[in-house]
Order: C-alpha cells, then sequence, then structure tokens
C-alpha cells in the first residue's frame, strides 16, 4: 500500500518524467553560469538544482489539481493520478504547498533580493494551469513562469539583475513558446473537443510558420545574450549546434502527427543542453 502511494505521487509530480526538469533547468544554468562568469557559488548551485526538481514537481502537482476533470477526456493525460481519482484535489494542493515551503525555505539561504523575486515565481506556479481557460497563450505564460528563474538567478550571484539579463529571459520564454506549441500540437484535437485553449489552436493551420519564426527568434535573442556578455566563439558554435536540432524538430512536426510532435517537444532538452554546454567552454577557455 506504501509502495503503491509513493508511486502515486511520483507520477503527480511527473519525476518518472524529467522533461520539465531539462526544459526548466537549462535556462537556469545559463542564467547562473553567465552571471558567475563560469564559476557559480556552490550555495546558490545547489539550491537553485534543488528549487528547478521541487517547483517543477511542485507545478505538476498544482497543474493535474487544476486539469482534474479536463485529464478525464485528453487521451494522453487520462491516466495521471487525479483523472483516475488514486490521489484527491485536497492531496494535490497539499504537494504544491509543501514543496513550494521546502523550495522557500532553500530560497530563505539566499540575498533578499533572490527572496523577493521568489514571490512572482511561485505566483507564476500556482496561476499557469488556469490560464487555458482564459486565454489562447498559455505557452507565453508557461515561458514566463519558467524563464523567471533567470532574474532570480543573476540576483543570486551579483545581487542585482542586470538589463541584458533580460536577454535570457526573452529567450526563455520564446523557446517555451515554441517547444510547448509542439506539444500542444499533440493535444489539438482532444482540446478543441473540450473547450481549452493554446497557441497550437491559435495558429491553426500556421502553426508550423509561427513555430518557425519563434526559435528564429529564440536564436536572436541568445545571440544578442552572448554579444552582451562577451561570449566567444564556443558559445556560438553551441547555438550552431543546437539550431541544428530546431530543423529537426520541424522534420518531426511536418505532419502534425501527435507523437511525432510530443518528439519533438522532447527533443527541446537537447538544444537547452547544447546551449549551456557552449556557454561552460566559453568560460573554460577564457
Amino acid at each position: 500500500m506504501i509502495k503503491q502511494r509513493i508511486t502515486e505521487y511520483i507520477k503527480l509530480t511527473r519525476l518518472d518524467r524529467p522533461i520539465g526538469i531539462y526544459l526548466v533547468l537549462w535556462p537556469t544554468l545559463w542564467g547562473l553560469w553567465v552571471a558567475a562568469e563560469g564559476l557559480p557559488q556552490p550555495l546558490v548551485l545547489v539550491v537553485f538544482l534543488a528549487g528547478v526538481v521541487l517547483m517543477r514537481s511542485a507545478g505538476c502537482a498544482i497543474n493535474d489539481y487544476a486539469d482534474r476533470e479536463i485529464d478525464l477526456h485528453v487521451s494522453r493525460t487520462k491516466e495521471r493520478p487525479l483523472a483516475r481519482r488514486a490521489i484527491s484535489p485536497k492531496e494535490a494542493i497539499g504537494v504544491f504547498v509543501v514543496l513550494s515551503l521546502i523550495a522557500f525555505v532553500l530560497v530563505l539561504q539566499l540575498n533578499t533580493l533572490t527572496i523577493l523575486l521568489s514571490v512572482p515565481a511561485v505566483f507564476l506556479a500556482g496561476s499557469y494551469p488556469f490560464m487555458k481557460r482564459y486565454t489562447h497563450l498559455p505557452q507565453a505564460y508557461l515561458g514566463v513562469a519558467f524563464g523567471w528563474a533567470v532574474p532570480m538567478a543573476f540576483a543570486a550571484e551579483t545581487g542585482d539583475v542586470p538589463a541584458a539579463a533580460w536577454w535570457w529571459f526573452a529567450a526563455t520564454v520564446l523557446w517555451a513558446l515554441a517547444y510547448d506549441t509542439m506539444y500542444a500540437i499533440a493535444d489539438r484535437e482532444d482540446d478543441l473537443k473540450i473547450g481549452v485553449k493554446s497557441t497550437a489552436i491559435l495558429f491553426g493551420r500556421f502553426d508550423r510558420l509561427a513555430i518557425g519564426l519563434t526559435q528564429l527568434g529564440v536564436l536572436a535573442t541568445l545571440i544578442a545574450a552572448g554579444v552582451s556578455f562577451q561570449l566567444q566563439w564556443p558559445y556560438y558554435a553551441g547555438l550552431l549546434v543546437a539550431s541544428g536540432f530546431t530543423l529537426y524538430q520541424h522534420y518531426l512536426i511536418r505532419g502534425r502527427d501527435p507523437q511525432l510532435s510530443f518528439r519533438a517537444f522532447l527533443n527541446n532538452h537537447y538544444f537547452g543542453m547544447t546551449v549551456f554546454l557552449g556557454i561552460v567552454v566559453n568560460y573554460l577557455i577564457r
């Protein structure tokens, strides 16, 4: 019985599917490495690594609470714990609160500015799941929630958030808009039936074009970020390799097949990792 409960909580927080952790982790590490010029403080690094896992898990719990009636009608999500009634709504709320509090306690080890910035971070994580009821741009809102780790990273490392740091934030927002639209393509037919909004529905037959233009925006903002922080050729080599992953993703979504579109979404892990490796090598060879 206990083992089964633990399994359900793991499914609720999606610890068995770490893609969401990766998609929050990479922009966080971009910000930390650049802010610290390649050598982040150990305490800051540990707090942010733990915070990524905790807040992504908390976000999954509140997401499933918000979607507990919707998930029943979506083929990809109908087996989630809340949809199956294996976990109660109160339990999901409890998981969100507990994990958020643990993350906040960790942030209390850092400076005042980082603590202040953590407040909107929790609000963004808690409110995002409800956005699909009110706007066709929940994917952009997700980008803001994920990207908020960037100003927090700069604040933790330097005590300040320079204007140029917002290039990394903008890149994260655009990146999330692109990859979460791929994700939304996989659910579009179900979402249309139940009245849920998404960018995949908003863009319609222009979805692939919108994704491509957004990805160009991601690369442009990452180039601007590199120039602003005087990054060297390894970083731009990383961007070149990362752009190859975007081309592969377009190949996968060419027919808008739900399974292949989901694979394209998953492939973004490698995009984020490649950009980060370019940043790491940039500072190693200086």
